[in-house]
């Protein structure tokens, strides 16, 4: 476990545990907060399961949550996001606290019960009225906004359901062409990969970029690239 504890909780204070994959970042925010007299600690994100069996351990308070967490074990991204519904059934209050300018993406943290998103470039005194406004079990962000970035959520969601069922459209040859072309190879090259005659995979390109409703390849391996990034961790 990573959790420090080097620090005196005052009485009566709430947990505020910093999840980040940059320890100086979450060191330094620590410090920062413990000078406004909050119990402030971090967790040093390594893993998705290492995270939750960490949280698991501490009384539920505020928790500040990187949406980008580094790499797993595994070699897979940590998205933190996957872990805002589970934090929130726990009883810890979630203010995600990032980088990202993804609207939709912010939104999805806060359909999974994130009370707020703050932005890493925000001044301390934002972040610190952030905190205490969640402890106190005050609104966090104004609804307006948060309705805002939740509709543009749902806007993606639908959109990739969409594009959920332009792929269904493709036959398995079809689909791994298209995964050629989105690591940058051309018709020649994966016609010799697949052992057919470039005629064929030119036919095969047109019946994807046609079921796609695409005008081009660019346009396919970029509808192929959003829709990933888009339901990544879902």
């Amino acid at each position: 476990m990573s959790v420090t504890t080097d620090a005196r909780p005052t009485l009566g204070s709430t947990n505020v545990l910093i999840v980040d994959d940059h320890d100086l970042v979450a060191m330094s925010l620590a410090l920062c907060l413990r000078s406004e007299g909050m119990h402030a600690q971090r967790h040093a994100a390594r893993s998705r399961d290492g995270i939750l069996t960490a949280v698991a351990t501490l009384v539920p308070g505020v928790v500040l949550l990187d949406l980008d967490l580094g790499h797993g074990p595994d070699g897979e991204p940590i998205d933190g996001i996957t872990l805002v519904a589970g934090l929130c059934r726990s009883g810890w209050r979630v203010i995600v606290l990032s980088a990202t300018t993804d609207d939709a993406r912010i939104g999805r943290a806060l359909d999974a019960g994130a009370l707020a998103c703050v932005s890493k470039t925000a001044a301390l005194p934002v972040l610190v009225t952030a905190i205490r406004r969640a402890t106190q079990g005050l609104h966090v962000m104004h609804p307006e906004r948060r309705r805002y970035y939740v509709m543009k959520y749902q806007q993606a969601q639908a959109q990739a359901h969409v594009v959920e069922r332009r792929l269904a459209r493709l036959t398995d040859r079809e689909r791994a062409v298209l995964e050629q072309l989105a690591r940058g190879r051309r018709a020649q090259s994966i016609a010799e990969e697949f052992r057919v005659s470039l005629a064929t995979t030119r036919t095969q390109i047109r019946a994807v970029l046609q079921k796609l409703e695409v005008n081009g390849q660019l346009e396919a391996v970029a509808l192929l690239n959003d829709h990933r990034r888009a339901t990544r961790g879902a």
